[in-house]
């Protein structure tokens, strides 16, 4: 006879329920990375769009492979800080283009070093004069970095933690696309353009049954085996009477054991 305590098992019953739908929901959101992940690629092995005056939505070019003809305006560089490479300190260089047929564009050319002797020194690197055709690809903005506070990305600061493409707008009263252009093509300036994938959480593997693997620690949280008899809700019920007829069993059983008789041992057990 079970006797089932009704606060403990609804408790257990609520736990169970709540981690298995965070379980889903971790499983649907790895779906989603590699969905995004699949798009990623796509866009990025298609044709270059163009990048004019005409203003495109993020929406409508986010991740997109595109090229772009104009000039880099280096008087408004901007250097985001925090942005290490292969655990080595440096900065992202974002600098204005300024687009042939009008308009502008931010364009976060490529990672550079950072000086180890004094922080706000710049390495050296090249900016091409004149015209010239970028490629890269669009990104809502040129990464951001945690910051307490907005003090590190406060505007007319040539070194900053993160930049707003909007707020950067609005500073410099330049008409700038709602994106950032992630430059890939090399122009020869001695910057570093191998940058790590964002979706990279996306490559976690499925197993055939549907789920993540390794299993999500949600699905681990209520699937622990016996889980549910070894909470205090479950216990076999023991009536007054059945305690005393047990205890007296095993009276009875170990007073017979010790007034058994010893065996004697025999000629082989001796050897």
């Amino acid at each position: 006879m079970m006797k089932i305590r009704l606060i403990p098992t609804l408790l257990i019953l609520i736990v169970v329920a709540v981690t298995v739908r965070l379980g889903f929901w971790q499983r649907d959101r790895a779906h989603q990375k590699e969905a995004l992940q699949a798009h990623i690629t796509q866009y990025e092995s298609a044709p270059a769009q163009t990048v004019g005056a005409a203003p495109i939505a993020l929406k409508d070019i986010e991740f997109h492979r595109v090229r772009a003809v104009g000039q880099f305006m280096p008087q408004q560089v901007v250097y985001l800080d925090n942005r290490p490479y292969n655990d080595q300190p440096g900065f992202y260089v974002v600098m204005p283009f300024k687009l042939r047929d009008g308009g502008y564009v931010l364009v976060n050319r490529g990672w550079l070093p950072r000086n180890m002797n004094e922080r706000t020194t710049i390495e050296p690197y090249d900016t091409p004069k004149g015209e010239i055709e970028i490629e890269g690809i669009a990104r809502a903005d040129a990464t951001r970095a945690y910051e307490l506070g907005q003090g590190g990305s406060a505007a007319h600061q040539p070194i900053r933690q993160n930049l707003d493409v909007a707020s950067y707008a609005t500073e410099t009263g330049l008409p700038l696309q709602p994106f950032v252009i992630q430059q890939i093509s090399d122009d020869g300036d001695r910057l570093v353009r191998q940058r790590p994938r964002r979706a990279s959480s996306a490559t976690t593997a499925i197993c055939s049954s549907g789920g993540v693997w390794p299993p999500p620690p949600w699905y681990s949280a209520c699937m622990r085996p016996g889980a549910a008899r070894r909470t205090p809700g479950w216990r076999r019920a023991r009536s007054p009477k059945a305690a005393q007829t047990t205890d007296r069993r095993r009276a009875r059983d170990a007073l017979h054991a010790r007034r058994a008789p010893r065996k004697a041992p025999t000629l082989k057990e001796d050897r």
